[in-house]
């Protein structure tokens, strides 16, 4: 509970503007527009691909559930202060400066050490897939949310008519199988990794994930291009783990540069 209540907080933190006191002012919020990162869980919803359009209220997990608690406050500052908010959904984000708590960073890691990695299965026997999205054409999904976004409404504390509310998924509109991910890496690590594949625990994980991104195609003109391989040889070589390669952060240089220009919520 000390997790969910953290990230509720920092969420209200970050539109109520005030990092003066240890809790947050709701009487003066800012007044400029915000771009929202929510890395989403569609939970238990069953069409696919996942919409924006879908249900949302059935988190399969209490992390997923933070993540709908910082979609509702958004909604809450947006229709009662008239602050202009766009949430943007992240599907699956891999590339160079990623989080090394995702599979794609310690498998990586782990097969180059010689270390056994575990690969997750759904209950028919089948392999867990993710919608694989490369950190480049999120940032550019990002760029497009902030030349499209309208001017806060309010100020003051004031509301002077409707402002702005929008969520738009950004993906890469592919989901790959886990062993996919696992077989690539093989490949350009050329290292056979060592694999333990067990029952996908009942945590709160899904079996998949696929992202419907036709409203941020036609509103942010949002393109992927990365396919995973391509992205994965990237980010390998980023890591300096391609033998004879060199560390590149080019890529990590230009997504620090662009990342400081939106404001990060709820993370």
């Amino acid at each position: 509970m000390r997790f969910f209540s953290s990230k509720a907080t920092s969420t209200t933190r970050v539109f109520s503007n005030n990092f003066s006191t240890p809790f947050c002012s709701l009487t003066k919020p800012a007044t400029g527009d915000y771009l929202g990162v929510f890395e989403f869980g569609y939970g238990l919803n069953s069409e696919v691909p996942f919409s924006e359009k879908d249900r949302t209220d059935q988190p399969a997990s209490l992390y997923t559930a933070t993540k709908k608690a910082g979609e509702e406050i958004a909604h809450s500052y947006n229709h009662i202060y008239g602050l202009s908010i766009t949430g943007l959904r992240f599907f699956t984000v891999y590339g160079p400066l990623g989080r090394p708590d995702m599979a794609y960073f310690f498998f990586t890691r782990d097969i180059m050490k010689g270390k056994t990695i575990t690969v997750y299965e759904s209950p028919d026997k089948g392999s867990v897939a993710r919608d694989f999205t490369y950190i480049d054409d999120i940032v550019k999904g990002c760029l497009g949310a902030l030349d499209t976004a309208k001017k806060s409404t309010g100020s003051g504390g004031k509301k002077r008519g409707p402002a702005q509310l929008r969520i738009f998924n950004l993906g890469n509109t592919s989901p790959v199988p886990v062993s996919r991910l696992v077989s690539i890496l093989e490949k350009i690590l050329k290292v056979k990794a060592k694999k333990k594949v067990v029952p996908l625990p009942r945590n709160g994980d899904v079996e998949f994930t696929h992202a419907n991104i036709t409203l941020a195609v036609r509103e942010l003109g949002y393109k992927p291009t990365t396919e995973l391989e391509a992205g994965l040889k990237k980010f390998v070589r980023w890591r300096g783990n391609v033998p004879g390669g060199t560390v590149l952060l080019v890529g990590g240089h230009i997504f620090s540069r662009h990342y400081t220009q939106f404001a990060v919520m709820g993370n």
